[in-house]
C-alpha cells in the first residue's frame, strides 16, 4: 500500500481543478491508497508546447509524486481528424509527416516538467489504426446525433451554414476509444474537453465494465485574455528564450495574474496578494514562471535584463510571425492588439501607432513585411516585432 498524504490529495484535486467526476469516488480510491493508471492526450496539432499544456502536465506531475501510473498519450492518429472542440470552422487536415515532424520534441519538452523513467508516453495510432470497419460500426453506435448537435460548437457551425464532417463527428468517439485501449482510471484535461472525456468514461463502462473517473482542469487565458492558441499569438511556449518568457509573461493583463498564479506555480496565493501593486506581482510571477523552466539563474538574468530595458525605456519587443509579404495596415493593428479592423483605423488616425519609430496616420495603405521584421508600437504598452514567417 502507498503512503497516504491527504491534504496532498486534498490539494490535487482542487488547486487549479474545475470539475471533478467523480469527486468522492475518486478522492476516495486515492485515500486509500489504491494505484491507479491516468492520462492526458495531446493531439500534435502544433510543433511547440504551451503554458496551456504545462497546467495539465503539473497535475500529472503531482499524480506521478504520489505514485500513481501516469501515461502521456501522444494523439497521432486523432490529430489526423483534428478535435473539433470550441472550433467555428474545419480543420486543415495534416499529413503523416507533419503530425511526426510535430511531436518529435514533445518528450523533450515535457521533460522539463515530467519524469519519463516514471511517466509512459503512448501513441493512439498503436490501436486507432488497428479498428476494422466493423469495429468502428460498433464504436459509432454507442453515441447518438442528437448528442453531437447539442454541442455549442456544432449548434453554431449549423446555424451559419458552415460545414461539419462525419470524421469530426467520430473525434469523441476516437478519444473516448483511447481509454478502452488504455484501460485507464482517470483522464485529466482541460475543460474544453468535458464531452470527449465523459464520452470515453461512457465507452469504458460499456467494453470494460469499469468506471474512469474525469478530472477538468481550468482553462488558461493567453496574454491577451482569449484562449491561449498559436493561431492568435498569445501563446507562451515551452521553448521560449528565458527573456521571451519573462516579457510575456509580464505583458499579461493585469486581471489574468491570479489564474497564472494558481495554474502556473505552487507559489502561496495568499502571500501574494499581499504585494498589492500588480506590476510587483506580476515580475513574481514572471521570475518564478522563468526559474520553473530555466533554472534560477537564467531568470534572475531574465528579469535584470527586463528592469535594464524598461528603466532605459528601451521596450521589449513580442515578436509575431505572419505568412504575408503585405498587409493591409489597419488589419496588420488588429491581428497583433485583438483589436477591430474599425478600432485599429481609430488608433491609426489618433496616431496611437509607431511603424520602425515613426507615427504613420496613414491607414489607406498596405504595410510590407521582410524577414527582418517590422517594428510596431501601439500605445504605451504595445511592442511588437512583426515578421514574415
Amino acid at each position: 500500500m502507498m503512503k497516504i498524504d491527504e491534504q496532498k490529495i486534498k490539494e490535487v484535486l482542487e488547486r487549479g481543478v474545475q470539475e471533478a467526476i467523480v469527486k468522492e469516488e475518486l478522492e476516495k480510491q486515492l485515500i486509500s491508497g489504491q494505484k491507479i493508471r491516468l492520462y492526458f492526450g495531446i493531439d500534435p496539432t502544433g510543433a511547440n508546447l504551451h503554458l496551456g499544456h504545462a497546467v495539465v502536465l503539473r497535475k500529472l506531475k503531482e499524480f506521478c509524486d504520489l505514485n500513481h501510473e501516469v501515461i502521456l498519450l501522444i494523439g497521432d492518429f486523432t490529430a489526423k481528424i483534428g478535435d473539433p472542440s470550441g472550433r467555428d470552422t474545419m480543420r486543415v487536415s495534416l499529413s503523416d509527416k507533419q503530425i511526426k515532424e510535430n511531436f518529435k520534441d514533445y518528450k523533450k519538452q515535457a521533460s522539463k516538467i515530467l519524469n519519463f523513467s516514471k511517466v509512459k508516453i503512448k501513441y493512439n495510432s498503436q490501436w486507432l489504426s488497428k479498428l476494422r470497419f466493423a469495429d468502428i460500426l460498433k464504436l459509432s453506435s454507442h453515441i447518438t446525433v442528437q448528442q453531437m448537435l447539442h454541442r455549442q460548437m456544432f449548434d453554431k457551425r449549423i446555424k451559419e451554414d458552415s460545414p461539419i464532417s462525419v470524421s469530426e463527428f467520430m473525434y469523441p468517439l476516437m478519444q473516448g476509444y483511447d481509454s478502452v485501449a488504455m484501460n485507464v482510471d482517470l483522464e485529466i484535461a482541460g475543460n474544453d474537453q468535458l464531452f470527449n472525456m465523459l464520452v470515453g468514461r461512457d465507452l469504458q463502462k460499456i467494453y470494460n465494465k469499469k468506471n474512469k473517473n474525469v478530472l477538468t482542469l481550468k482553462l488558461l487565458p493567453g496574454t491577451d485574455g482569449r484562449k491561449m492558441s498559436k493561431t492568435y499569438n498569445n501563446a507562451i511556449y515551452l521553448t521560449d528564450s528565458p527573456n521571451e518568457m519573462y516579457g510575456k509573461v509580464m505583458s499579461i493583463k493585469d486581471e489574468l495574474i491570479a489564474d497564472y498564479l494558481g495554474l502556473c506555480t505552487s507559489l502561496n496565493l495568499e502571500e501574494i496578494k499581499k504585494t498589492a501593486n500588480p506590476r510587483d506581482q506580476k515580475a513574481m510571477l514572471a521570475k518564478e514562471i522563468v526559474k520553473m523552466y530555466h533554472g534560477e539563474k537564467k531568470a534572475g538574468e531574465a528579469e535584470e535584463e527586463f528592469s535594464m530595458t524598461f528603466r532605459d525605456n528601451k521596450p521589449t519587443f513580442v515578436e509575431f510571425t505572419v505568412d504575408e509579404a503585405q498587409i493591409f495596415y489597419p488589419e496588420l493593428i488588429s491581428r497583433i492588439t485583438a483589436v477591430s479592423t474599425s478600432e485599429a483605423k481609430r488608433l491609426i488616425i489618433a496616431g496611437a501607432v509607431d511603424i520602425n519609430g515613426m507615427v504613420d496616420k496613414e491607414w489607406k495603405k498596405n504595410i510590407d513585411i521582410d524577414k527582418k521584421g517590422v517594428e510596431i508600437k501601439v500605445g504605451k504598452k504595445s511592442f511588437i516585432k512583426v515578421k514574415l514567417g
